[in-house]
């Protein structure tokens, strides 16, 4: 009955008419039946806010798929710029995708404002046609689209729109994805992306044919550090988010900066060299990194 994007795409009636119950149900089929961390959020937060949840991650599953799984950047764009369609449909109150069907009502009640979803599709159709970003600037104006929304969204459920507040989860969100990045840079180049700053590279008189050529040098190593230290600044800026919201989205928030602040320090321990490893984090350590956000969190609550 249900299927993933592009097997959706490829298998089901596009003129088939989806109930609101089916809709339902096909959000969070797809939420539930691919991404671990999502059964993480899903846990940690209130119940109510599941369905909701689920109707929001599949709109950026779509999105995702759409722009990563097709496999042609002509096709993607013009898939993405379909997708947008659905999109503004849905906001007009003609929703026909089963995931619009969905997200509807969640978009009414937390008044999620559509340019947030815009933004996600345009970061999307970024990635089909840039490939390398000049300076750290450029690289955090994609994260302006790619990252930062989603983090905008989760407090929207939430029931916060308070600027100040978006404001820091901005900078934890970008913190985030830079983290990724750096975790993955051999990943990316595998793809033929390179998100450590030109400008940065060169600075430390190194080039994206290290990366090629998998050359780990103290160049390299001091075009490392520096990226590092730019994402750990941002994670410590957005960290007085956790101290403003709710207790259990607290977790979560701690949970993610947490998170990505071990990937930092494993990078860190080995010595900077993410061409030679993968920094991971273990099970073992994710748990830890629960406990102690459940601890700090009990502590803060009886302080």
């Amino acid at each position: 009955m249900f299927a993933a994007p592009i097997d959706f795409l490829a298998s089901v009636d596009p003129h088939r008419v989806w109930t609101l119950d089916e809709s339902l149900a096909y959000t969070r089929w797809l939420a539930t039946r691919h991404y671990e961390n999502f059964h993480v959020v899903s846990f940690l937060l209130p119940k109510r806010l599941h369905q909701d949840f689920y109707n929001v991650y599949a709109f950026c599953r779509w999105a995702d798929d759409l722009g990563d799984e097709v496999g042609d950047t002509s096709e993607s764009l013009r898939l993405l710029a379909w997708w947008r369609g659905e999109l503004r449909k849905m906001y007009a109150g003609e929703a026909t995708h089963p995931v619009c069907v969905a997200l509807r009502g969640t978009a009414q009640r937390y008044n999620l404002a559509i340019k947030t979803f815009d933004d996600l599709i345009q970061a999307f159709e970024s990635d089909q046609t840039v490939t390398r970003y000049q300076t750290f600037e450029d690289v955090f104006a994609y994260c302006r689209y790619s990252a930062n929304p989603v983090g905008r969204l989760v407090l929207g459920l939430c029931g916060y729109h308070d600027d100040a507040l978006f404001e820091l989860s901005d900078a934890t969100c970008t913190a985030l994805q830079l983290a990724n990045f750096w975790q993955d840079v051999t990943v990316d180049w595998a793809k033929d992306r390179v998100y450590l700053p030109l400008d940065l590279l060169e600075k430390h008189g190194t080039s994206v044919d290290a990366i090629a050529e998998r050359r780990f040098d103290d160049h390299f190593r001091a075009a490392m550090k520096e990226a590092v230290d730019v994402a750990r600044d941002l994670f410590l800026r957005g960290l007085p988010l956790i101290d403003r919201v709710d207790r259990r989205l607290a977790i979560d928030l701690e949970l993610f900066s947490r998170g990505g602040l071990k990937v930092l320090d494993k990078i860190q321990r080995q010595d900077y060299n993410v061409l030679a490893a993968r920094p991971a984090i273990s099970k073992i350590e994710r748990v830890g990194i629960l406990l102690g956000a459940l601890r700090r969190r009990a502590f803060s609550r009886a302080a």
